[in-house]
């Protein structure tokens, strides 16, 4: 189950989780650039030639197997202990760069989320070389680093604030869990058997609705505040061996499936079925405003009206697109790989395009603020930009010539490895 809901800091290594608040691509990612621009392309100059003054910076020295995590007024540190899997986690304030606590870890494995609920801190990690592996979550006092309580699963945010946890790897059977924040105390629970696929409904800050498909066939929602099942149903058996593909967006449940491969909506209240169409190699459903994009792993994507399935536009150019301030931003087939990627700005009913923004990699997403992007100066460093989305204009806001990347940017500060491995962070406000 995955899903952009408690906003975790996300360590760079380890799986995909539920991390801040980008949408989830398809497992390969192609990428497009525009030719002809309808507005104006913008061409951001290196700002070498550009008098820029340094910000304030903290560093904060580690070895190369540590990790940093930059959430609200706070640096989070985890590092391993010798060659054991124990790992300790240590919290530093901004902007005076003092440490406030360092606690160990009372679960040995990989850790590769930190994220906020409430006053809660949760630490989320892999625990490994017990008879007890899999996912854990690790409660904490986000003032001292006092241990709270701990439980099996991932955690994502409900909408009174509690945190919904799902244990279980793989094909393995596991269970959901409510639980109280503060606490840990079960709300509701409900066993879920082996290989069954678990869809959340995201909102912008927790996840309300849960569909729970069993066997390839049956359905049911569930109200993850109270765990009430408030509608099940049988679906079509989907054709040939291919399995079902669940997406939820908005009030729809998505289904990709069949051999040759159909898309199907059903009512997410009722598991009605709305409208079908044939597939064309599409993996991945999201919402592009009004419209349905409808993309591949091999790059390209469609749009169709989301309450009749009616085509609208198509365009081979973009790799992942999703909607951010009234326009969807695009990615080209031809930047695909790691690291920046060239970035357009589009107009969702027609898929026009408005404006260029260059080639970027983005480390912060937040529908509330612009954008933030880094890439390469050629003489070393990193470029850090603003990037508004809306306005179709991008401000270089420094050159960090210490910097070598795995960035991450919150609440006016950037977070970035530094040359010499240690962690820097830098002010995004003069």
């Amino acid at each position: 189950m995955t899903g952009p809901v408690i906003d975790l800091g996300e360590l760079r290594q380890g799986p995909d989780l539920d991390t801040a608040r980008l949408p989830r691509p398809p497992a390969a990612r192609g990428r497009p650039l525009r030719g002809v621009l309808v507005l104006v392309l913008v061409l951001v100059g290196l700002a070498g030639s550009v008098p820029l003054t340094p910000r304030e910076m903290v560093t904060l020295p580690a070895a190369n197997n540590a990790d940093a995590i930059l959430f609200d007024d706070m640096i989070f540190l985890v590092e391993q202990l010798g060659a054991t899997g124990q790992r300790t986690l240590t919290a530093t304030r901004l902007p005076d760069g003092e440490q406030a606590w360092r606690t160990s870890l009372p679960v040995e494995g990989r850790y590769w989320g930190v994220a906020r609920q409430g006053g809660t801190l949760l630490a989320v990690g892999y625990e490994s070389g017990t008879d007890h592996s899999g996912t854990i979550t690790i409660a904490l006092d986000p003032e001292t680093g006092a241990y709270l309580w701990q439980q099996p699963g991932r955690p994502v945010a409900l909408p009174d604030g509690g945190i919904l946890l799902w244990s279980g790897e793989d094909e393995a059977a596991g269970a959901l869990r409510a639980v109280d924040a503060c606490c840990g105390t079960v709300r509701w629970q409900a066993s879920v058997e082996a290989g069954a696929d678990l869809t959340p409904r995201d909102g912008e800050r927790w996840v309300d609705r849960l569909v729970l498909l069993r066997g390839n066939a049956q359905v049911e929602v569930r109200d993850t505040t109270t765990g009430t099942v408030l509608t099940r149903a049988h679906l079509p058996a989907p054709r040939g061996e291919t399995p079902r593909v669940l997406h939820v967006v908005d009030d729809l449940l998505v289904t990709i499936d069949g051999s040759p491969s159909v898309i199907s909506a059903y009512g997410l209240d009722h598991l009605d079925r709305r409208w079908q169409i044939p597939a064309v190699g599409e993996t991945y459903v999201s919402a592009c405003g009004v419209l349905l994009c409808l993309q591949s792993q091999s790059g390209g994507m469609r749009t169709i009206d989301a309450a009749t399935g009616e085509p609208r536009w198509a365009d081979d150019r973009w790799g992942w697109v999703w909607p951010y301030a009234d326009r969807l931003l695009a990615t080209a087939v031809s930047s695909a790989g790691p690291g920046s990627e060239d970035l357009v700005v589009l107009d969702p009913p027609t898929g026009r395009v408005l404006v260029g923004l260059g080639r970027w990699e983005i480390v912060r997403y937040d529908v509330d603020k612009p954008l933030i992007g880094v890439r390469p100066h050629p003489d070393g460093g990193l470029v850090v930009a603003e990037l508004d989305v809306r306005g179709g204009t991008v401000r270089v806001l420094d050159v960090l010539p210490d910097a070598s990347g795995d960035c991450r940017a919150a609440t006016g500060w950037l977070l970035c490895r530094r040359q010499d491995a240690a962690f820097g962070v830098w002010r995004l406000t003069r």
